[in-house]
C-alpha cells in the first residue's frame, strides 16, 4: 500500500481534474434544460388541453342554447343568428346571451353552414384584440334558414386567453 501512496507517476495529470469537472457540469446543464423544456412543453399542452374543454362545452351549450333554437329543438334559428350579427346587433339580446356565461371568459361565436354561404360572427361589445392566444372548438350544427329550408353547419367558439403562460 505504501507504493500507491509514494508513487510519483502520475496516470492523470492536474489539469485533466478540471476539464473532467467542466464536462460534468456541462453535462448536468444540459440535462436540467431538457428538463425544464420537457415539464414546459407538458405545462403548456395541460393547459390548451384544459381551454380546449372548455371551449367545446361552451360550444356544446351554444348548439342546444333555446335563445338561438329554431322550430325544433335541434335546429338553430339563422333570423335569431341575425339579430345576434354585425352592427345592427341587439345589444340587450347580446348580453343576454353572454350573461349565461362568466363574465371572466372572454370569447367570440362563429357559424356557418358547410358551403360558407351564410356565416354569422357573434361577439361581446367589448371584444378582445386578436394579438391574445386563442383556443377553438367546433360542433356540428344543423341551421334552418326558413321554415323549408335547414341546412348543415359548424358552430365554432374561439376562446380568448390574455397570457397562456401564467
Amino acid at each position: 500500500m505504501c507504493w500507491f501512496t509514494n508513487d510519483d507517476r502520475a496516470i492523470l495529470e492536474p489539469q485533466n481534474d478540471i476539464f473532467a469537472t467542466a464536462l460534468l457540469v456541462l453535462g448536468f446543464v444540459v440535462f436540467a434544460c431538457v428538463v425544464s423544456k420537457t415539464y414546459i412543453a407538458h405545462q403548456e399542452g395541460a393547459f390548451a388541453l384544459e381551454n380546449y374543454e372548455q371551449a367545446s362545452l361552451i360550444a356544446q351549450s351554444i348548439a342546444h342554447s333555446q335563445m338561438l333554437q329554431g322550430s325544433r329543438q335541434d335546429l338553430i334559428s339563422a333570423e335569431k343568428l341575425d339579430a345576434l350579427d354585425g352592427p345592427q346587433a341587439d345589444l340587450h339580446t347580446l348580453s343576454l346571451f353572454f350573461d349565461s356565461f362568466s363574465p371572466n371568459v372572454n370569447f367570440q361565436v362563429d357559424i356557418s353552414t358547410e358551403n360558407g354561404e351564410h356565416i354569422w360572427h357573434i361577439h361581446k361589445p367589448a371584444s378582445s384584440s386578436p394579438s391574445m392566444g386563442q383556443i377553438a372548438a367546433s360542433v356540428p350544427v344543423t341551421l334552418e334558414l326558413n321554415p323549408m329550408q335547414q341546412v348543415p353547419g359548424t358552430l365554432t367558439v374561439k376562446l380568448f386567453k390574455d397570457r397562456w403562460n401564467s
